[in-house]
């Protein structure tokens, strides 16, 4: 059983894999668990890195707590920062696929000090993705407690996964009201689409042209992750770096990330020959 730790008022999920090198962490896209960023990070430590992998609160087998004040990446953000805190890991390499990569970007806007350099992967922006993320996000969990209360929440496939890696999430999903849940899924919805229009969810151009922190983007090829949104983020981030694979755009909604695996000793390549060269001294060559 991997280990927990409390961060900010939740038990979260983490994996340190590699026993010595400078600290990364990778970040999993949409709402999973870490364990799809397993086999990278292992590449990563062979090379001379220590990789960081975490369920986000509200996902894989992290504690379930919910609130609407803030997107949540920003709140994934603060979480990573408590967490690297504690660990003593700062600063560090911030990476991340999707929304890790979106979390990665609140990570260097809101704690630039802790960061050595972020490693974006599959970032999203544009209207496809934006018409299709709200609902995949909170939507159809919002017509389940409308249709069938908290049970129904917690008969959802994405639900029931988080309450088999943890089963107090299901004492705190029907310690909710139905009516809550839906307040908070609906705030958390709009606070998604008010930022919707700029060129990642949630970061405008002026944020991204503040950054002054090293960054290698590597698009993506699908609709969500289209290749254009990262080259154009690479415009917007002085000093960017870009690394495109050999990979066609492709008219699928969404390639799951697991389909690149046959990609990920590349990814691994650009990743570790990057952070090599902003600092990572003590890195394998």
């Amino acid at each position: 059983m991997m280990p927990t730790i409390a961060i900010r008022g939740v038990n979260l999920r983490y994996e340190i894999v590699g026993d010595d090198g400078p600290a990364v962490t990778l970040i999993t896209g949409g709402r999973r668990g870490y364990d799809e960023f397993l086999p990278m990070a292992r590449k990563l430590a062979a090379e001379g890195f220590r990789v960081l992998l975490h369920d986000r609160r509200n996902t894989g087998a992290s504690d379930i707590l919910m609130s609407a004040d803030e997107v949540e990446e920003a709140v994934w953000a603060d979480d990573l920062h408590a967490l690297l805190s504690e660990l003593g890991e700062v600063p560090a390499f911030i990476g991340g696929s999707s929304s890790g990569a979106r979390t990665a970007l609140f990570f260097a806007l809101r704690h630039p000090d802790a960061v050595r350099g972020l490693l974006l992967l599959r970032v999203t922006g544009g209207a496809f993705a934006a018409g299709r993320l709200p609902e995949a996000y909170y939507d159809q969990f919002i017509r389940a407690a409308q249709a069938g209360g908290m049970e129904a929440v917690c008969a959802t496939p994405e639900y029931g996964e988080r309450i088999a890696a943890n089963a107090e999430n299901q004492k705190r999903l029907m310690g909710m009201s139905a009516d809550a849940f839906i307040d908070i899924q609906t705030k958390l919805r709009d606070l998604f689409m008010a930022g919707s229009d700029l060129p990642v969810f949630g970061v405008s151009e002026a944020e991204l042209g503040s950054l002054g922190v090293p960054a290698v983007i590597v698009p993506g090829n699908d609709r969500v992750h289209d290749s254009r949104v990262g080259q154009m983020v690479h415009t917007m981030i002085p000093g960017s770096e870009l690394h495109m694979l050999p990979i066609e755009d492709s008219d699928e909604p969404v390639i799951p990330f697991t389909e690149w695996s046959d990609l990920e000793p590349e990814i691994v390549g650009v990743f570790a020959d990057f952070m090599r060269r902003h600092g990572a001294s003590g890195a394998a060559t």
